[in-house]
C-alpha cells in the first residue's frame, strides 16, 4: 500500500507535466518584435492578381515599404523543445501516397498564403505530421499539438522560424 501511495502521485505529476501548453501566436514573438508590431501602421491584405489557392508567389514576395519586423526571424528560445498546442490555418505542402498532408505551414490568419504581405517567418510554423490528414479547405482552422522546435526553414514558398513535430492535428472547435 505504501508503494502505491508513493508511485501514484509520481505517475499523475508525470502525466500533468507531459500535457502540452496552449500558446498563442503572440507568445512566439520576442518582446522587440511584439512592440514593433504594436507600433506599426495598419497593412492592407490585398491578394493582387493571384488566384485563390495559388501558393506559388504570395509568401515569398518582399515589400520594401514594410518595416523589417515583417521579415523577422527572431524567436523565443524558451519554447524550443516544449510540448505545445496552437491554433492556426494550414498552408498545404506535401502529401503521402494516400493524399493525406504530412507537411504544411501553420499560419496565424486565414489566407496568409495568398495575401500580401505574408506573416513574418517567426509567425510561420512548419508542421510535420507523420499520420497525415486531409486538408480540403485552408480557411478551416486547426489545432496542432506536439514538440515545438526553433528551426529556421526555407523553401520555395516561404521561410519559417519554428517547426512542430505534431503528435495530433484536429479541427479547431473554438475552445
Amino acid at each position: 500500500m505504501r508503494i502505491i501511495r508513493f508511485i501514484l502521485p509520481l505517475l499523475f505529476s508525470s502525466l500533468a507535466s507531459a500535457a502540452p501548453t496552449e500558446i498563442d501566436w503572440l507568445d512566439l514573438l520576442p518582446q522587440e518584435d511584439y512592440q514593433a508590431m504594436l507600433d506599426m501602421p495598419e497593412i492592407g491584405h490585398d491578394s493582387g492578381d493571384e488566384t485563390p489557392g495559388d501558393f506559388t508567389a504570395g509568401m515569398r514576395q518582399r515589400d520594401e515599404s514594410l518595416p523589417d519586423v515583417m521579415y523577422s526571424r527572431r524567436v523565443v528560445d524558451s519554447y524550443d523543445g516544449q510540448a505545445v498546442q496552437i491554433g492556426g490555418y494550414p498552408v498545404p505542402l506535401e502529401t503521402s501516397e494516400t493524399g493525406a498532408y504530412t507537411l504544411f505551414f501553420l499560419v496565424p490568419y486565414a489566407g496568409a498564403c495568398i495575401h500580401v504581405p505574408p506573416p513574418p517567418p517567426n509567425q510561420i510554423i512548419l508542421v510535420e505530421y507523420a499520420d497525415g490528414m486531409r486538408i480540403d479547405d485552408i480557411y478551416v482552422p486547426l489545432w496542432v499539438s506536439g514538440t515545438l522546435q526553433v528551426d529556421q526553414t526555407s523553401n520555395e514558398l516561404a521561410d519559417a522560424s519554428y517547426r512542430i513535430v505534431a503528435q495530433r492535428v484536429w479541427p479547431y472547435d473554438g475552445e
